[in-house]
């Protein structure tokens, strides 16, 4: 508690009984018992609390019975309820300016002057029995606002609330809307003091009491406060003045505040009863005999007392009302702010404390420093506070990160969206004269690094989405060593990448790739960082992917095969080099995927895997002949083994593969085997005789040169038409075996072969050139053959012209057809006119 209000006597033992009062500026009207009004001027001395009190007027038949005053001064009017009925006075003279003819029989009334940005506008509520009369003022006159409101019982109290009437009766509370219907809602009891008391307050609302208790209302009857005011005895009447609410106890004047609701001071009086004010700080109470002023004590002093009490949140109230300049005030409304911020702190409440901090914009490393061990030491003992610091430890401790969380979280996001600002808002000291830090970058530091701190003691799982962020700010040493520290080497690994010491990360996965409990145990986290690194760290990957391929060449190799853009745009030249160098047996394997899925046409690659299959196959040759038995012969790519296997590929190779340079790779095949793979050679080459000399005199394989002949054969191309010419040509005129060029093998001498030649000729005759096919046939070749071969000629162009002939026909027929059609669909006539209209969208088209 603390003295908001001194007590100083105004009027003391007046010979007659008051029985209402009423104020404004320095003027005090007093209404007595016997209908006596009396007028005094108050003035207060300079620089002390006493007060020159002059009668001024004393009108001692102003009515046989006053009931209720209210001053409106911005009019210049008195109004009161004298012998149950309204009337209007002037303020000066006290001529009586009207009379409310139909509010005869009143019994109470209540006023509300709205004094918005526009003209003060004045309205009345007349109680009469069980009516409401509403009133308005103009033209020195009241006018009926609506048609009169029936109520459940006489009212006994009421107050305006906005657009609503807040009513007492004997035993309920009532609102009552002003929406032109009079729409009411009963509220609650009286309680057990039947007397209700409805009192308006500064910011629209009402305090309605129920027994020791009142509860603050809206204009809709909802109650604002989440606890009622509980007084120390049942109030008489109550008056506002911000930030207090003042009660008239039965025997002392109690001064409470809503908001927080705290009990502020107790004036003992003698049988107070009555309490008006004339305006902010002037507040008059009276007895039947005495009248006292409640003189405010200053807002200075007021505030002193209460932040020594840790009464910040009052203190701030008075803080906002005070006179002082604005540069004054608000320093000092934001010096008790972060004062009671640090206090909620204290009491552990941490979330409101966080909350006030962020609102004050105070620096976040005074608030980081509330917290043991998560600022730097040297750092922290730069920092002061108005009071010792509270222990914090387990689930206190837990709280008070998770609060820090919220706070730095929204800090960091404030800051990250002012990076780029040229003129930034600085952060204020928690206590004057505390060092604070201006560069946002380094706030953004420290605030990361708080951040991986705090995640760490409360929610692991929130740390690696924070070192993966685009902007992390995270302090690298210091966040290495924490990391370390709690042996979490998977965020560990994720820090070093995002902040580009991928040297550090791989290292760090091979030392923990051996480790039996480590969540890096293994190659595959290896192998997924290096996949990632791209072709600006090609050094780099070449020097840590050895021991992935050594101890798993499978997943190894993935390090440069994976579906990934970074390993896509990896220089496959120099990708090659490397394994060619220290892993050969993977070239092979890389060549495949990059051709085969990649899809990579250029020849040195083909060439270059064209070459490794050859290695491999001669490597594997020599034992498989050794191991064969004597005279067995099994046909090329179905030998058992790897030899069956990578013989194979070289052929699929060499007859799939386009790319490749023939000319080049011929003189890398051995003379005195690989017979099948010289043959694709030499037909891709062009050289088809050869290639067909070797199916048909070397092989003997007359299928193998049919179905060459069938890949080859090309009616358009001029080296590839003639295929099945050289093919009867070698059937029927063999050249001699030197043709193949130094062949280290012996070869009998080829010879003719007229049933297969003549079996081409029955087979494939519409691709041979019948002129040429009849001049290579011997002399000595029977006429019924010759007759057979030229029948099956004639057969099929004649039979090539009756269906080009039908198809000419065909297509006449359908142009004919067509043509009609089109007749047909242009006999029909549209005439399109402004009346017309679309049948799908309805709008008309004549004016489209």
């Amino acid at each position: 508690m603390h003295d908001a209000y001194e007590p100083v006597p105004i009027l003391e033992k007046l010979p007659l009984q008051i029985d209402c009062l009423a104020a404004w500026e320095d003027w005090l009207l007093v209404g007595t018992k016997p209908g006596h009004l009396l007028l005094y001027r108050i003035k207060k001395d300079a620089g002390t609390n006493r007060f020159e009190v002059t009668l001024e007027k004393s009108n001692k038949n102003f009515s046989k019975k006053i009931q209720q005053l209210f001053v409106v001064s911005q009019y210049k009017i008195l109004v009161s309820l004298l012998e149950n009925n309204i009337h209007v006075h002037d303020l000066l003279t006290f001529q009586q300016i009207t009379v409310v003819p139909k509010a005869k029989g009143a019994t109470l009334f209540s006023c509300d002057l709205q004094s918005g940005s526009g003209e003060a506008k004045l309205r009345m509520c007349v109680a009469v029995k069980k009516k409401l009369q509403l009133y308005f003022w103009k033209d020195r006159e009241f006018y009926e606002l609506q048609g009169d409101l029936g109520v459940p019982d006489i009212p006994k109290s009421m107050a305006w609330c906005e657009n609503s009437i807040c009513v007492g009766f004997k035993r309920d509370y009532y609102l009552i809307r002003m929406d032109g219907r009079g729409s009411i809602k009963e509220l609650f009891p009286t309680g057990k003091q039947l007397e209700p008391l409805v009192t308006p307050l500064a910011d629209g609302k009402v305090a309605v009491g129920q027994d020791d208790l009142t509860v603050v209302l809206n204009e809709e009857g909802v109650c604002t406060q989440k606890c009622a005011l509980n007084w120390t005895d049942i109030p008489i009447t109550m008056e506002h003045q911000p930030p207090y609410i003042i009660a008239v106890l039965p025997r002392y004047v109690e001064i409470r505040t809503l908001e927080p609701r705290l009990l502020v001071q107790s004036v003992e009086l003698q049988r107070p009863r009555f309490i008006t004010s004339a305006g902010p700080n002037v507040v008059y109470v009276a007895s039947n005999h005495f009248v006292w002023r409640l003189v405010s004590v200053s807002i200075a002093s007021q505030i002193r007392q209460l932040l020594q009490d840790k009464q910040f949140e009052l203190a701030l109230q008075l803080a906002k009302m005070k006179d002082d300049s604005d540069g004054d005030k608000k320093q000092q409304i934001h010096h008790i702010q972060n004062l009671y911020a640090f206090n909620l702190f204290c009491q552990k409440r941490f979330d409101d404390s966080m909350q006030v901090f962020a609102k004050l914009g105070t620096d976040p490393t005074h608030v980081i420093g509330l917290y043991p061990d998560l600022l730097p030491s040297d750092y922290r003992k730069q920092l002061h506070y108005p009071n010792p610091l509270p222990t914090l430890s387990g689930a206190e401790l837990e709280k008070a990160h998770l609060a820090l969380i919220d706070y730095l979280t929204q800090k960091r996001s404030h800051l990250v969206k002012q990076l780029n600002d040229s003129d930034p808002s600085t952060p204020s000291p928690l206590m004057e004269g505390t060092p604070t830090i201006k560069s946002r970058k380094k706030l953004l530091q420290i605030i990361d690094t708080t951040l991986l701190k705090c995640y760490l003691h409360t929610n692991v799982a929130l740390v690696s989405p924070l070192l993966r962020l685009e902007n992390n700010h995270c302090h690298i040493e210091e966040s290495e060593y924490i990391l370390k520290k709690a042996h979490k080497y998977s965020e560990l690994i994720i820090l070093y990448e995002k902040k580009g010491l991928h040297r550090k990360a791989l290292q760090v996965l091979l030392d923990q790739s051996t480790k039996a409990n480590s969540p890096l145990k293994g190659h595959e986290r290896t192998v997924q960082y290096l996949q990632r690194l791209g072709v600006e760290n090609l050094g780099m990957i070449f020097e840590f992917a050895p021991w992935v391929l050594k101890i798993c060449p499978e997943d190894g190799l993935k390090i440069f095969t994976e579906d990934l853009t970074e390993v896509e745009s990896l220089p496959r030249d120099r990708v090659l080099s490397f394994l060619r160098e220290g892993f050969r047996e993977l070239a092979a394997p890389y060549l495949e995927h990059i051709i085969h899925v990649w899809e990579d046409p250029r020849p040195d690659f083909h060439n270059v895997l064209v070459q490794l299959y050859l290695e491999r196959v001669q490597g594997l040759m020599k034992q498989y002949l050794n191991s064969l038995p004597e005279g067995d012969a099994v046909a090329a790519g179905k030998e058992e083994g790897d030899l069956g296997e990578f013989r194979s590929k070289l052929l699929d190779f060499l007859d799939m593969s386009s790319s490749y340079e023939p000319a080049r790779l011929i003189s890398d095949f051995p003379f005195d085997g690989l017979l099948e793979e010289r043959a694709l050679l030499l037909g891709r080459m062009g050289k088809h005789e050869q290639a067909l000399f070797i199916y048909v005199h070397v092989l003997k394989d007359t299928r193998m040169a049919e179905e060459y002949c069938h890949g080859h054969y090309d009616d358009l191309t001029e080296g590839n038409k003639d295929v099945y010419l050289s093919l009867l040509r070698m059937y029927l005129s063999p050249p001699d075996v030197h043709c193949l060029g130094p062949i280290k093998m012996e070869l009998a001498e080829p010879q003719a072969n007229l049933q297969a030649a003549l079996q081409v000729l029955e087979l494939h005759h519409s691709k041979l050139n019948t002129t040429k096919a009849i001049h290579l046939l011997p002399a000595n070749t029977q006429i019924r053959e010759i007759r057979v071969f030229l029948e099956s000629v004639l057969e099929e162009r004649a039979q090539r012209k009756r269906f080009d002939q039908v198809l000419k026909s065909l297509l006449q027929a359908e142009f004919l057809r067509v043509q009609e059609e089109r007749i047909f669909h242009q006999q029909v006539k549209c005439v399109i006119t402004e009346e017309k209209t679309c049948r799908v969208c309805k709008k008309k088209i004549g004016n489209r």
